[in-house]
Parts: structure tokens; C-alpha cells; sequence
């Protein structure tokens, strides 16, 4: 049982990151934290991709160092 866990945990993810590759994210996205928040959540969602789940982030608002 204790193996079946991080094991379902990895498969999960590199499903996302199946996702991510077939939605062209990686070859065609502007760097910028929207973006990357938007391959953060797809890996994150995973198979749930396949059952129609789109996550996007679309605002990013970063906080700036204080001078």
C-alpha cells in the first residue's frame, strides 16, 4: 500500500504532463506567470484533462519587493 500511493501520485502527473504536451503549452506559450500557472494547473489536474477539464489562469499578480 505504501508503494501504490506515490506510484498512483506519479502516474497522475505525467498524465498532466501528457495533457500539457498536447495542448502545445510548452512549445507555444509567452513567458509569463499566467502561463505558467496555466501548466502548473494542468499537470496538477491530470487525467481530470481528459474528462474535460480546461484550467487556465488568466491574471497573475506577483508581489513586488518592497524597496
Amino acid at each position: 500500500m505504501r508503494r501504490l500511493v506515490p506510484l498512483l501520485v506519479l502516474v497522475w502527473l505525467i498524465i498532466g504532463v501528457l495533457a500539457v504536451g498536447q495542448r502545445g503549452y510548452f512549445t507555444h506559450r509567452d513567458e509569463n506567470c499566467a502561463s505558467a500557472g496555466t501548466i502548473a494547473a494542468t499537470v496538477i489536474a491530470g487525467p481530470l484533462n481528459y474528462a474535460g477539464v480546461n484550467p487556465k489562469v488568466t491574471n497573475c499578480n506577483v508581489p513586488k519587493p518592497s524597496p
